[in-house]
């Protein structure tokens, strides 16, 4: 082991740790949003919502990245109009990453705050609206409480895989350090240059950290109400 070698690339720890958390700050208002008419909603095209919502769980990462490129690229036009307003690029800037970081995010913030919902006794929903409360109302201030579980759950998990997402940030943001490389880049840096001994205190960490997210949500789940 080199002794002047740092334990762990505190700069792409530090990027990653705040990447996770501007991508929950903007995902709790949007998922907020989105999921009274997915947990409640009744309307033509849900399914298709649904699915669209959904496909950053099954679509291969460079797929993802691939059109993220595209949609975020200089000559697409909302790279041209972020040009216009900042004078910077998208791709390869923390603000690429992080758009890049709420789309592939959204679904793990979503499936458990709509699970929550679901559960929610409907007779309360009832009492609500008969009491003059409307539709935002209720949803505002009778479903969503009682579904903090499954908000608290999601933020977590949304947390959790921002941190450890790989094939979609390095597509988007590349590799520069303090800028856009974070720990799971960081490792696979680790493991190209055959430094095992850093990688295996990155991968430790990452994998340490994910067993405290699943511990956590698998005990919010089980103090769900039935």
């Amino acid at each position: 082991m080199n002794p002047a070698a740092p334990w762990m690339d505190w700069s792409a720890a530090a990027l990653s740790v705040r990447l996770a958390l501007s991508a929950v700050a903007l995902l709790a208002p949007l998922g907020i949003a989105l999921a009274w008419p997915l947990a409640y909603g009744r309307f033509r095209g849900k399914v298709f919502l649904e699915a669209a919502l959904l496909m950053p769980l099954v679509l291969p990462p460079t797929v993802l990245g691939f059109y993220l490129l595209q949609s975020l690229g200089p000559r697409s036009p909302l790279g041209r109009a972020w040009d216009f307003f900042t004078g910077g690029t998208l791709v390869f800037s923390f603000s690429g990453l992080l758009i890049a970081t709420l789309l592939i995010n959204l679904p793990f913030f979503l499936q458990p705050l709509v699970a929550s919902l679901g559960s929610v006794d409907r007779r309360l929903l009832e009492a609500s609206s008969t009491l003059g409360h409307g539709r935002m109302a209720t949803y505002l201030r009778v479903a969503l409480p009682l579904s903090w579980r499954g908000l608290l759950a999601g933020a977590i998990l949304a947390f959790a895989h921002g941190m450890g997402e790989f094939g979609v940030v390095l597509m988007v943001g590349g590799n520069l350090p303090g800028r856009t490389r974070t720990l799971s880049i960081a490792l696979f840096d680790q493991v190209q240059a055959l430094d095992l001994e850093a990688a295996h205190r990155t991968a430790f960490a990452l994998l340490s950290f994910a067993f405290l997210v699943l511990l956590s949500t698998a005990w919010l789940r089980a103090r769900e109400p039935r």
